[in-house]
Formats: C-alpha cells, sequence, structure tokens
C-alpha cells in the first residue's frame, strides 16, 4: 500500500511541473520517502522530480508500454516508499490522438486507482472558476478529483473571491499559490531546460517550489488524500522478471542474463547533451548481463574501456553542436566502433550525433546524412515495425514510440530503413547499417525487454 497522488491540470501550463516538484520536494523535506512519476514519454519533468526526491524519476506511459504495465512499472518505482506523486500530462483529460482516453492522466489516474488534485490557473477568472472544476469533476465518475490548488492567485480578495465560488463545488480547496517569479524554470524550443544543463539553478529553483508549496498548501490535507487511495493489486515489475517472461521458449536465460563469460561494457552517453533516457533501459541492459558505463561526449575524448556496445539516446546536440564537433578523438572513437560492427542504438539526439553533419558541423560520419534546426515541431506518438533485422529488433518487430524534434535529418531513411510507421502517415524512416540502428523514434524497453537481450547479445565478440 502506497499513499499516491496525481497532480492533474485542465490543460498545458497551468503549472502542474512546478506543484508537483514543490510537493515533491516539500514532502520529502518531512522525511518521508516519495517517489517521482510523470504522465507520458517526456524525459525532461522527470529530471527535476529527481532532483526533489532523490530517487530516479519514472514515466508511466499506457501508450507505449501499454495499460496493463502502468500497475506494475508505478510499484516499482514505488518499492518501499511512504508516497508518490504521479505529475500528469496536458490536460486531465488529453491522451493519445483518436485513441480516446487511452495515456491520459485521467486514464492513468483510474489503473493507480489514486486520487487527482486539480491545479488550476486562475490568473484570468474567479468565480467561474467553480463551473470549470465542476465540469473536470463530474465528467467521468471514475475519476476522483479530491481537491484543488489554485495558482497564480493574485491578491487575499482575488483568493476570496475564488474560495467563495469553489464553496458550493463540493471540490475543496488545498492550497493557493501566487505569482512567484523565483520558482520558474526558463524553457527554449523543447521545453524546460534539463537538470543536468543549469544544475546550481535548477536546485534553487526546487527550493523555491518547495517553499511556495510549503507555505500555501495544506500538507497535512494532501497527505490525507494520498492515504486515501485503497489498495492497488499490482505485482512491481522488475527488468529480470520481464526478460524472463519474455525469453524465447525453451531458453530460460541465467540469473546474470549473459552467457557468454564476462559481462560485456555498454558504454551510455550522458552529461548536458544526452539527457533522455528511461531508467528501466539501464537496468533491462544489467539484467541482460551487460555493465553499464556512462560517458560524456562534451568531455570525455574516448570511449568507457573495453565498449562492446553503445547507446545514444536522445538529447540537446542542437544546443552543444560546437563542442560536439571539436571532441574530434571520441568522434572518431564511436566511428570506429561502429565500422566495427558492434551494435550501436541511437534515438533522436544519437542519431544526430551519429550523421554526417550537424548545421554544418562535423559529427561523427557514421551515417551517409546531413542533420539542422528547424522551426517546424514534429511530435506526437508513433506505431512502428521494424523492417529490417538489427541489434535492437529482428524484422517485423511490433512496438510504439515517440517522436519529439525542431531538427530534419537528410535523406530521412537510409538505404536499409529503421522502421516503418503507420501513423500520422506511413513512411519509413531512420538507418540500419551494419550493427547501428539510429532512429528519431524513442521507445520504452520495458514494453519489448528482449531489446535489452538482443543488444547485448550482439555484443559477443
Amino acid at each position: 500500500m502506497v499513499a499516491r497522488l496525481v497532480i492533474a491540470a485542465p490543460s498545458s501550463g497551468a503549472g502542474k511541473t512546478t506543484v508537483a516538484t514543490g510537493l515533491m520536494a516539500a514532502f520529502a523535506g518531512r522525511g518521508l520517502a516519495v517517489s517521482p512519476h510523470k504522465v507520458g514519454p517526456d524525459y525532461i519533468d522527470p529530471g527535476y522530480h529527481a532532483l526533489a526526491t532523490g530517487r530516479p524519476g519514472r514515466n508511466l506511459d499506457a501508450f507505449m508500454c501499454g495499460t496493463e504495465l502502468v500497475a506494475p512499472l508505478f510499484a516499482h518505482g514505488a518499492r518501499g516508499c511512504d508516497l508518490a506523486v504521479v505529475e500528469g500530462v496536458m490536460g486531465l483529460y488529453d491522451g493519445a490522438a483518436d485513441q480516446g482516453e487511452l495515456a491520459s492522466t485521467a486514464q492513468v489516474a483510474k489503473v493507480l486507482k489514486a486520487p487527482v488534485v486539480l491545479v488550476v490557473d486562475a490568473s484570468s477568472q474567479s468565480r467561474s472558476v467553480a463551473a470549470l472544476v465542476h465540469g473536470f469533476a463530474s465528467w467521468d465518475p471514475e475519476v476522483r478529483i479530491g481537491g484543488v490548488i489554485l495558482n497564480k492567485v493574485a491578491t487575499d480578495r482575488h483568493e476570496h473571491l475564488l474560495r467563495e465560488a469553489l464553496g458550493e463545488s463540493g471540490v475543496p480547496v488545498l492550497g493557493v499559490l501566487r505569482r512567484a517569479p523565483a520558482v520558474s524554470t526558463p524553457s527554449r524550443h523543447l521545453g524546460l531546460v534539463p537538470v543536468a544543463e543549469r544544475h546550481a539553478e535548477a536546485l534553487d529553483a526546487v527550493r523555491a517550489q518547495a517553499e511556495q508549496v510549503r507555505s500555501g498548501c495544506d500538507l497535512d490535507a494532501l497527505l490525507a488524500l494520498a492515504r486515501s487511495a485503497p489498495e492497488l493489486h499490482a505485482r512491481a515489475w522488475s527488468a529480470e522478471s520481464a526478460l524472463a517472461a519474455d525469453a524465447p521458449a525453451g531458453d530460460r536465460p541465467s540469473a546474470a542474463g549473459w552467457t557468454g563469460g564476462e559481462r560485456p561494457v555498454v558504454a551510455v552517453a550522458g552529461g548536458a547533451a544526452f539527457t533522455f533516457s528511461y531508467a528501466e533501459h539501464a537496468e533491462l541492459l544489467r539484467a541482460a548481463g551487460a555493465e553499464v558505463v556512462a560517458f560524456d561526449p562534451l568531455r570525455d575524448e574516448k570511449l568507457p574501456e573495453g565498449t562492446r556496445g553503445l547507446v545514444v539516446g536522445g538529447g540537446f546536440p542542437e544546443v552543444y553542436a560546437p563542442e560536439l564537433a571539436a571532441n574530434e578523438a571520441l568522434r572518431d572513437a564511436v566511428a570506429a566502433l561502429a565500422r566495427s560492427g558492434a551494435p550501436v542504438a541511437a534515438e533522436c539526439a544519437g542519431l544526430l550525433y551519429l550523421a554526417r553533419s550537424l548545421d554544418g558541423r562535423p559529427m561523427c560520419g557514421v551515417l551517409d546524412a546531413d542533420a539542422r534546426m528547424t522551426q517546424r515541431l514534429t511530435l506526437g506518438y508513433r506505431d512502428a515495425v521494424a523492417v529490417s533485422d538489427s541489434p535492437v529488433a529482428a524484422v517485423g518487430t511490433r512496438l510504439r514510440g515517440h517522436e519529439f524534434h525542431r531538427t530534419v535529418i537528410e535523406p530521412g531513411a537510409g538505404a536499409t530503413p529503421a522502421w516503418g510507421l503507420r501513423q500520422p502517415e506511413r513512411r519509413v524512416e531512420g538507418f540500419v547499417r551494419g550493427g547501428v540502428h539510429a532512429s528519431y523514434v524513442h521507445t520504452h524497453w520495458a514494453a519489448v525487454p528482449g531489446t535489452a537481450r538482443r543488444f547485448v547479445e550482439h555484443c559477443r565478440p
């Protein structure tokens, strides 16, 4: 039994991240072990959650992982914790396009049997707030809205009008927050600036958010609401059990997963330029038998000793293109590893790093393609099928992922593409070349744990 709250809002921009992160930090400051979660595929908010709680921020995405994995992944992250705080995505009832409630905050709240706290931007309304809250509270009777936190309240008079209106709604006000510049977090072309790029400033912002929440919210009432959640009957996900369940018939891996003797080193890019990753990926690689070693392409001039495989996830290489280009020694090492046939998995930012150039600056040159920044945002979930064999997937493997970028790469697919996509339009995408699998599509390996086993198996000499 884990006490839990879902922090939602009528729309994006209401202040969910500020409130959720502030609550996490405030409760952690009380000595509670707080488990942080984020609905949807977003990588950046969980970084702030981790800073607030000291635990990995974990995503709950019903589209990419399937509804059936939401509760097990939640239980995995919340194991041993006193309280879990789940930050929603977009508006409470917004989910995957043309998929009903799939991947919405409301759906996740129902799966977790968790009460919802609605964060309302009250800056341009007074009595109308009651109609807004009533509408959200009554739309789906299976969604339990247990309280409201009013954000961006201007004055004491404004607060009085809001409270008076909501007094007739039956939904209690659990917090009132004034406008506070100190709690804001800077944004750029893909959302908030990640923690790894502004650690000291992010710490200050999280402290300010915690203080704002402590002074403006009824933490005791919020904790009581969280503890009112019923027992959740879900077996916690684990990388080891996921790999065992996904093993081919007749193949039961050893406890280490790796049967080739010494554990192969899988280098995973990190640092300020490559901040996008799901914690479960590294857990699955370790369970499959790999030794996972992080490195920073902005600072390290060589790959970790003994590297047999390379994972380069998402991030912001376009922001750091001059520094990445200047690190010629590492670019050469990555190119040499790729030429050797070693497995290389690259997603989005990793795809750009493996390209010949990015905004005219030299990258690793593994792919015969060039990338550049644009003003056009590519965003959305994807249904994908592997159209080429690679260390990531066998031909015919189906999975769901998402794209989120303002860059383009030309050509958009190699002679041997990585994926065939079915939405929003049918097309092939990405590159498979030797042991390299590079694509714009972000994936969540918890949904396809065999990916980790396959990747580690390809690390055999």
